[in-house]
């Protein structure tokens, strides 16, 4: 007997994005149900973060609908809906203050607000501290931000988006600027956190096959502003659709749960 979908997370319906001459996605559908981390991949220019905006409420769709945590676009105050999405990103990174410490910038997520001002309630700070422990950074409450390492800040900002009890948390490129230990650290964190019981639904943006941590369930592949594979890890993530999206011959290795790829030579090259 064939089992019922879950509830969606997330739902995507020829969602079409086009500006002037420029089609940036095309009859894209895709669906996440509850359960469920997803991977989107893609190459430059693929549409994934034209996606991730207007998900989040920032680019308005030409074509099409979108419905978030049960929430139609259009049909619903997208700046509440915000606050049940977390986001971390390169760009609320470059709008952190220096000389706020981390704590503080954790509970600032339960606001949306950049630069926390105004006096901290002992229960903010009390939540924020158990979201420090939780994200393996206590030490870090009272280190201002200037201070904290890349793999740091990626964490903290993940503490901040936790502070306001996320449904979905988008991580839009997180190890952009790690070098490779603290890659490694930062990705097996995500592990730890994706596999808890009460963990939102992850959607990881990279062009990276070697982040895709064994807790990550689903890949959509982007080419082209188009959807060119989507379904469970196992079926999707191969050679030949990777080869198609990045427009090369390519060699997926797994090994361990885990992702590396090889890139053929282009013919006539000498190395």
């Amino acid at each position: 007997m064939k089992q019922k979908p879950r509830p969606a997370t997330l739902e995507v319906i020829q969602l079409r994005i086009q500006r002037g001459n420029t089609l940036i996605l095309d009859d894209l559908s895709w669906r996440v149900e509850g359960g469920q981390h997803w991977v989107i991949l893609g190459a430059n220019g693929s549409g994934k973060t034209s996606l991730l905006s207007a998900l989040a409420g920032y680019l308005m769709p030409t074509a099409g609908e979108i419905e978030v945590l049960r929430n139609r676009y259009g049909q619903t105050d997208w700046r509440e809906l915000r606050k049940q999405i977390g986001l971390v990103s390169s760009s609320i990174r470059q709008l952190m203050a220096e000389s706020e410490p981390a704590l503080a910038t954790v509970v600032s997520g339960k606001y949306a607000m950049i630069d926390l001002w105004g006096r901290v309630t002992a229960a903010d700070r009390t939540r924020g501290m158990r979201i420090l422990k939780q994200i393996e950074c206590a030490h870090l409450a009272k280190r201002p931000w200037l201070y904290l390492s890349q793999g740091e800040r990626q964490r903290v900002l993940i503490g901040r988006a936790l502070m306001a009890n996320p449904r979905l948390l988008i991580l839009d490129e997180p190890c952009a600027g790690l070098d490779p230990v603290a890659r490694e650290h930062f990705l097996q964190f995500l592990q730890r956190l994706g596999c808890r019981k009460a963990a939102p639904a992850f959607l990881l943006v990279t062009h990276h096959v070697e982040e895709i941590m064994p807790v990550f369930s689903h890949v959509l592949i982007l080419q082209a502003g188009c959807r060119l594979a989507a379904g469970k890890k196992q079926a999707v993530l191969n050679s030949r659709q990777l080869s198609r999206a990045f427009g090369a011959p390519i060699k997926l290795r797994k090994v361990k749960g885990r992702y590396s790829l090889f890139v053929a030579p282009k013919a006539g090259v000498v190395i």
